[in-house]
C-alpha cells in the first residue's frame, strides 16, 4: 500500500473554514460576555463616582478615583475580616482535605468489605439532611456557638468531593503501586502519603480550590453561628457596609444635607458596590495561577476517566 507523504496536507473545505469561522465567532461573543462585566467592575471601581452614576464608564476608566476604597479601607474591621476570612480558609481548607482524604482512600479499595455499605450511606445525605434548626441544636450542645471551629467543623467534608476524590483514588493509581510499596515494607500510611498523595495532586488542588473558595465566600454560616464581631469573617463585614450605605441612603439623614453632598454620597455609594466586589475577589484570583496546571490535569482526568 502506497503511503502518503507526511508533508502533505490535507486542504480544509469551504464547510471546514465556515464551521471554524462561526466557532470563532462564537468564542468571541462569549468571552465579551463573560470578561465585560468583569472588567466593567474593575474600572467602575476606579472612576470617578460622578462618571459612573451618569453612565459614562464603558470600556475605560473615568476621572482616575480612590475614594470608593478609601471609604471602604476606613472601616477598621475591615482588616479584622480579613484575617478571619484568611484564618477560616486556611485551616478550613487543611482540615477539609483531610477529612476527605481519610474518607476517600478506604472507600477506593476494592478489598474494603463494607465501602458499599458507607457509601450509600454517605449519599443518603446528599439528598436528606437534618435542616437548619437540628444542625443549629447539634452546634450548640457542641459548644461550637461564637468560635471559630463553627466556621469549619460543621461542613468539613463534603460528599460530592469524597466521591470526586475517591474515583480519582481508584482510575488513576494502579493497584501495582501498593504491591510493589507491600514489597518494600511500605504500611498503608506509609504507601498513602509517599505515593498516593504525590500522585495525587491535580485532585488535590481541584477539591482545595473548590473548598478554599466556599470558605473565602463564605458568610452564611457566620449569620447563623456568630455573634461575636472579633470572629466574623470579611464577607459578613462587607454586607455590613452595603447593608449600613443603603440604610443611610434610604433614611432621613440625607434631609439634613444639602443637595449636592447627598448626590455625591449617593454616588459613592453606587461606586462602593464594585469596589467591594474587586476587595473580595481579588485574593481568590491571585491563588489561581499558582496551582492552573493542577487543576486544568485534574478537571480533564475527571471527565475523561469519570
Amino acid at each position: 500500500m502506497e503511503k502518503l507523504p507526511v508533508n502533505r496536507l490535507i486542504k480544509p473545505t469551504f464547510s471546514d473554514r465556515v464551521f471554524d469561522s462561526i466557532n470563532l465567532i462564537i468564542m468571541i461573543i462569549l468571552l465579551f460576555v463573560f470578561v465585560w462585566p468583569l472588567w466593567f467592575v474593575l474600572i467602575a471601581s476606579f472612576s470617578d463616582p460622578n462618571e459612573v452614576w451618569m453612565g459614562n464608564v464603558l470600556l475605560w476608566p473615568k476621572g482616575f478615583n480612590l475614594m470608593a476604597y478609601e471609604e471602604l479601607f476606613t472601616y477598621g474591621r475591615i482588616w479584622t475580616g480579613y484575617g478571619n476570612t484568611i484564618f477560616y480558609t486556611v485551616v478550613g481548607t487543611i482540615v477539609n482535605l483531610i477529612m476527605t482524604i481519610c474518607a476517600a482512600y478506604p472507600l477506593s479499595k476494592r478489598n474494603f468489605m463494607a465501602r458499599h455499605f458507607f457509601i450509600v450511606l454517605l449519599m443518603i445525605t446528599m439528598y436528606f439532611g437534618g435542616g437548619l434548626i437540628p444542625t443549629y441544636l447539634v452546634v450548640n450542645k457542641l459548644g461550637l456557638l461564637n468560635t471559630r471551629w463553627a466556621m469549619i467543623i460543621p461542613g468539613a467534608c463534603s460528599v460530592y468531593n469524597v466521591l470526586i476524590t475517591r474515583t480519582y483514588f481508584m482510575s488513576s493509581i494502579p493497584d501495582a503501586l501498593q504491591e510493589a510499596a507491600t514489597l518494600d515494607g511500605a504500611n498503608s500510611y506509609q504507601y498513602l502519603v509517599r505515593i498516593v498523595l504525590p500522585l495525587s495532586k491535580p485532585i488535590l488542588a481541584v477539591v482545595g480550590l473548590y473548598y478554599a473558595v466556599g470558605h473565602w465566600n463564605d458568610f452564611y454560616t457566620a449569620l447563623i453561628y456568630i455573634t461575636n464581631e472579633d470572629l466574623l469573617p470579611l464577607q459578613s463585614f462587607l454586607r455590613d457596609i452595603l447593608m449600613s450605605n443603603k440604610m443611610m441612603l434610604n433614611s432621613t439623614s440625607l434631609q439634613g444635607m444639602d443637595a449636592a453632598t447627598a448626590e455625591a454620597r449617593m454616588q459613592l455609594a453606587q461606586t462602593l458596590k464594585y469596589s467591594v466586589i474587586i476587595v473580595s475577589t481579588v485574593p481568590v484570583l491571585c491563588i489561581y495561577p499558582f496551582i492552573q496546571k493542577y487543576f486544568v490535569k485534574g478537571v480533564m482526568i475527571g471527565s475523561v476517566k469519570g
